[in-house]
């Protein structure tokens, strides 16, 4: 089954074109099928293919020199878009030269610009941002907002639930996943009016392809006991920055303990099958790319300092999702729903 190509700004992330150019290689070396439009600096770009010759027949070069600054604001960004590697990344989708675009670059600048170009899917006010985090089941999580919308309300959440879910669906195939709101606590009467709103709409909804089972405290994201966690981008992103720092203080603080003694040394030799099986669990580059739901089309996150193995994910997060149809999903959860319940108590609608 053939693809439409992904749209790689092979100048975004923490090194650029070599890591981009490798990690749409790798991807490719596992998927054939996969074709790609290289965008950013031509020269550059050539001299990273020449190390990987199974991407020069599936890959097309648009030359583009100017680059998104990490620490550039989205405003400044925005007025730049047609002329950076980002922002001509996201037109080649909304110009249907690209199925799909990924880029490792700055986070906020990425948001704008597909917001601005690909616009919002009718019945979805925002986009939100969804990652894959590890559990302790053979299934990952989804998580959203982790840090699109600072605030969000009652009508905000039970869309991101609804993109959630959708998304979910197709990451763990699981019918009617399981969706719940993250909280201070499980009971009902706990969280704020935006939280107790949305809670009381989703519970009231009925006929969508998700299971609403209350609130979940950030303690257990990780248990495996919930399919999709929804919250706004704030705590999302707050939520997020303390799991990874919790991952890598586990990793670290296990280096420390085995480098101690000779003992130590030795005890890791001996359960190093394990401590590998955790490294793996553990390791952000295997659950690496975020999706930006609710858009006219796929806008795939990397992280910036992801390795070539971690761009590799990202580009097949973003195939799958191509090959799911994400987009169709949502809009046709959406209508299940239907705009008279999304929009009780106001609200605007998705930009048309």
């Amino acid at each position: 089954m053939s693809l439409p190509r992904i749209a790689v700004d092979a100048m975004g992330g923490d090194e650029g074109v070599r890591v981009m150019v490798s990690g749409a290689a790798l991807a490719r070396r596992r998927h054939e099928k996969f074709k790609f439009l290289l965008v950013g600096d031509e020269t550059a770009i050539k001299a990273a293919l020449d190390n990987h010759p199974n991407m020069r027949a599936a890959s097309e070069i648009l030359h583009c020199e100017d680059v998104v600054g990490g620490s550039e604001k989205p405003t400044a960004a925005l007025r730049r878009a047609k002329k950076t590697s980002m922002g001509l990344a996201i037109e080649a989708v909304k110009r249907g030269d690209a199925g799909a675009a990924v880029s490792a670059g700055n986070t906020g600048a990425l948001m704008a610009m597909s917001k601005l170009a690909l616009r919002t899917m009718p019945g979805i006010d925002r986009p939100a941002l969804a990652a894959l985090l590890p559990t302790l089941e053979e299934h990952d999580v989804v998580m959203l907002d982790l840090g699109a919308n600072t605030e969000s309300d009652a009508r905000n959440l039970v869309q991101f639930a609804i993109m959630g879910a959708a998304y979910a669906r197709i990451v763990t195939g699981i019918d009617k996943p399981r969706v719940r709101l993250l909280n201070i606590g499980t009971e009902d009467n706990k969280g704020t009016e935006e939280l107790q709103d949305a809670a009381q709409r989703l519970r009231a909804a009925t006929g969508l392809a998700l299971r609403f089972e209350g609130f979940v405290e950030a303690d257990k994201i990780s248990r495996g006991d919930v399919e999709v966690v929804v919250t706004d981008g704030f705590s999302g992103n707050i939520a997020l920055k303390a799991i990874e720092g919790a991952a890598r203080f586990v990793t670290d603080l296990l280096k420390t303990a085995f480098a101690s003694s000779l003992r130590s040394k030795f005890g890791f030799l001996v359960s190093r099958p394990a401590t590998e099986l955790l490294r793996h669990h553990l390791d952000p580059n295997n659950h690496n790319g975020a999706v930006f739901l609710g858009l006219n089309g796929v806008v795939v996150k990397s992280h910036g300092s992801a390795t070539a193995a971690g761009v590799a994910n990202a580009v097949a997060v973003a195939a799958r999702l191509l090959e799911e149809n994400l987009t169709q999903r949502i809009a046709a959860d959406l209508a299940e729903l239907g705009e008279g319940r999304l929009r009780e108590n106001g609200g605007s609608g998705g930009t048309r």
